[in-house]
């Protein structure tokens, strides 16, 4: 988006814990109640899409016995490895096969009206702070101390007293936590872009954050007039792009964009939660999704869709584009209690996935960094220079390296989800008995 620099998303992710009687959480998301053999996720708290639904509207009988939809799981992993991908590569056509930022707000939307059926309305949000927080605050605690450490002040800004209250934004993320661009990194280690990539993925979980404290309102709006809530945040970003009204303030311009951008998705993942989809004729999604993704196509390639100028910079595109990607993906939906034979290889990483999305997130950029840096190093080395220089120039033999030290960062602060979940830490849930996870 025109705001920031990079598409994150961002995911926040989200998933889910044990299955166990307990609920779990993702990264982003509300709990859910744990399936007898499947493991929640994360972005969004635990595991998003339990079975529950709401009485009055005819819930999904396919979910049965109130156990995870591990279809939305594998979309959600799947949005994940595309946004770490995403940076790494910076491809702009990455967004247009997947979005995964739109994807990853619809899963959370859809776990938010489960929850808002289930729970009031304030515990519920209470419940998303809880989880959505502590792994900020976490990321803040280790990367402010760097920055402040290499010389970050209130002086950076030029106005001391508005450093001190956006300061706060780490605390609360109403608006984009500040972070030093420019800070001295270590060499050969970490790049002098390090702060930069820890802060700009932030973006997600102020979205994330607004939409939670808006749900019940949106909800509300969402069961008196359906579609005319659902199409309002495209006809916002419509507006902004088109400059039918100025906006003051790049904060608040940066919250009223993803509105608008990503606000759609969101409200698709509540109405497939309400049932509202399911009371469309079953040719009218597949009729109407292409044309709208084809306007939404046809004004990014109109509006030099490159690489560093991709859907993240046309807030309106985005929106049409994911609007029509996540209308599909939700009518397709096949609400998978258990998953199909093909799939059942992948159960653990895709629970993994899940159950650490927020920590993923948020510390996978820096990761990169840290890869690129090391990666640099190499080039003293004769051999790999001369003989096989593919190797040093190729971005994918780091995609391998950015992982395994994701990994690391989900070993190292991962818990923290479970904390804020309240449930006993554990180093690598990937959903098998005795690694940290509880299976039925």
């Amino acid at each position: 988006m025109g705001i920031r620099p990079t598409d994150t998303t961002s995911e926040l992710p989200e998933l889910p814990p044990p299955p166990l009687p307990a609920r779990s959480t993702g990264p982003l998301g509300p709990e859910q109640p744990a399936s007898g053999s499947e493991q929640p996720g994360s972005d969004k708290d635990s595991a998003r899409h339990g079975a529950e639904r709401h009485p009055a509207e005819g819930q999904d009988s396919r979910k049965k016995g109130g156990g995870r939809d591990r279809y939305f799981d594998l979309l959600r992993a799947i949005a994940l490895f595309r946004v770490v991908l995403y940076h790494l590569m910076g491809w702009a056509w990455l967004p247009l096969v997947f979005p995964s930022m739109g994807v990853m707000f619809a899963l959370a939307g859809n776990l938010m009206a489960r929850s808002l059926a289930r729970r009031p309305a304030l515990e519920v949000v209470r419940g998303r702070l809880r989880r959505l927080l502590p792994p900020l605050w976490l990321l803040g605690a280790v990367g402010v101390t760097g920055m402040l450490l290499g010389g970050w002040s209130p002086d950076e800004e030029g106005h001391p007293g508005w450093w001190w209250l956006h300061f706060a934004y780490w605390v609360l993320p109403l608006s984009d936590p500040p972070y030093a661009e420019g800070a001295p990194g270590v060499h050969g280690l970490i790049g002098d872009d390090w702060a930069a990539d820890m802060g700009v993925p932030l973006w997600y979980l102020r979205a994330y954050l607004w939409f939670v404290l808006l749900s019940p309102l949106l909800l509300r709006a969402l069961r008196r007039l359906p579609w005319p809530t659902i199409l309002a945040p495209v006809a916002l970003s419509a507006a902004l792009e088109f400059g039918a009204f100025s906006v003051p303030g790049w904060r608040l311009e940066a919250q009223l964009s993803d509105f608008g951008a990503f606000g759609a998705c969101w409200l698709l993942g509540m109405a497939h939660q309400e049932g509202v989809l399911r009371r469309l004729p079953r040719y009218v999604i597949p009729s109407l999704a292409p044309a709208v993704a084809a306007v939404g196509l046809w004004y990014a390639l109109t509006h030099d869709l490159t690489e560093g100028h991709d859907l993240d910079d046309m807030p309106f595109a985005q929106s049409l584009w994911s609007f029509a990607a996540v209308l599909l993906l939700l009518h397709i939906s096949p609400s998978w209690s258990q998953w199909p034979g093909r799939l059942r290889r992948w159960d653990r990483l895709i629970t993994l996935l899940n159950s650490r999305a927020v920590t993923i997130y948020l510390w996978h950029n820096v990761c990169i960094g840290v890869v690129e840096a090391l990666w640099d190093r190499l080039w003293g080395i004769p051999w790999l220079e001369n003989d096989a220089p593919w190797v040093l120039q190729s971005p994918w033999p780091q995609l391998p390296a950015i992982w395994l030290l994701t990994g690391v960062c989900v070993v190292c602060f991962g818990w923290v989800e479970d904390l804020a979940a309240r449930r006993r830490p554990r180093l690598w849930p990937d959903g098998r008995v005795g690694a940290g996870s509880h299976r039925g």
